[in-house]
């Protein structure tokens, strides 16, 4: 645990996934305490946050507002916990009837989640590893049932702090980060990491470009006069605009890779191996794929490349 400003805690919490830890962001001042993103609900994750939280002088029911960056497991599992408490769970509006509504009614995208993977040239071995996969996520899940809709630009008194709502979307239909003004800081979520590139991938809920949604918000993040990012995982972004523009060329890149290996057609899962090389869990090759078939449709919308199907190929245009 570390102290980023006063009143303003770093938690790390261990999480079962290759990044190893989620950082959340605990507010205190003014009588109140707030819980930026919660971790996935697990023994390890709700343990280390207690130990946490009771070097504070606290203890579970002493949160009272929940604020998430977004949808993701090792964001949002815990929240649902949090409400049964007494906390006001805020998630973006964007998600409600999207990444929210995926974790809460689970039928309500099944059939088309999976039609996307098999339109998409998935072999059913690999599908049924996805399938297992997401199965043991969603028994980490514990989704809020009342989450209060938040919007872009809106300003949140919690913690002692005044923090502004911006909507950045990409890595998730309604991800947002929460900057606080006065002090130039950026509680960045997934937003901006240092290291690696967030995740975006297309899904049967997302939104129809979610990379262009992501590139959007890269540049909007870049005319931030912030001094300092604190992300959702690893250390801090000293330089907000200098790591934006990395990863706006990062993405090029792929783009312009995906496109040199479109010399024939072929489908986003043969793309997806040929994109992601590496030796992948079924976990980490669903990332891939849907990271794949992002930037496919982006090309596609951009012009660059056509579809045929279902079953879909892709071919350069």
């Amino acid at each position: 645990m570390k102290e980023i400003l006063p009143g303003v805690f770093l938690l790390p919490v261990p999480i079962p996934y290759p990044l190893k830890a989620v950082n959340l962001y605990l507010l205190r001042g003014d009588g109140e305490v707030a819980l930026l993103d919660t971790a996935l609900d697990t023994r390890t994750a709700r343990g280390s946050l207690e130990l946490y939280l009771a070097e504070l002088g606290l203890c579970f029911q002493d949160i009272k507002t929940v604020l998430l960056t977004h949808h993701h497991p090792d964001h949002y599992g815990l929240s649902g916990f949090f409400e049964g408490l007494g906390a006001r769970v805020f998630l973006h509006e964007e998600e409600l009837g999207r990444g929210h509504r995926f974790w809460l009614v689970p039928e309500a995208f099944e059939e088309a989640s999976w039609r996307l993977f098999r339109e998409h040239g998935t072999p059913e071995e690999a599908l049924l590893g996805i399938r297992e996969t997401m199965a043991k996520t969603r028994e980490r899940v514990h989704p809020p049932q009342n989450p209060v809709p938040l919007r872009d630009r809106e300003v949140l008194e919690v913690g002692g702090r005044r923090l502004r709502v911006l909507w950045t979307p990409g890595h998730a239909d309604g991800h947002v980060a929460f900057y606080l003004e006065e002090e130039g800081v950026l509680l960045a979520g997934d937003a901006l990491l240092d290291h690696v590139s967030p995740n975006v991938g297309l899904w049967a809920y997302t939104r129809e470009n979610p990379l262009k949604d992501f590139l959007d918000s890269l540049k909007r993040l870049a005319e931030l006069p912030a001094q300092v990012a604190h992300a959702g995982h690893f250390g801090p972004i000293r330089d907000v605009r200098k790591r934006a523009k990395e990863l706006l060329a990062h993405h090029e890149e792929r783009l312009q890779s995906l496109l040199a290996h479109l010399e024939g057609p072929k489908n986003a899962w043969e793309l997806s191996l040929l994109l992601f090389p590496q030796d992948l869990d079924a976990a980490g090759r669903r990332f891939a794929f849907a990271e794949t078939l992002a930037h496919l449709e982006y090309l596609r919308a951009e012009g660059l490349v056509g579809r045929e199907g279902p079953p879909y190929r892709y071919f350069r245009v």
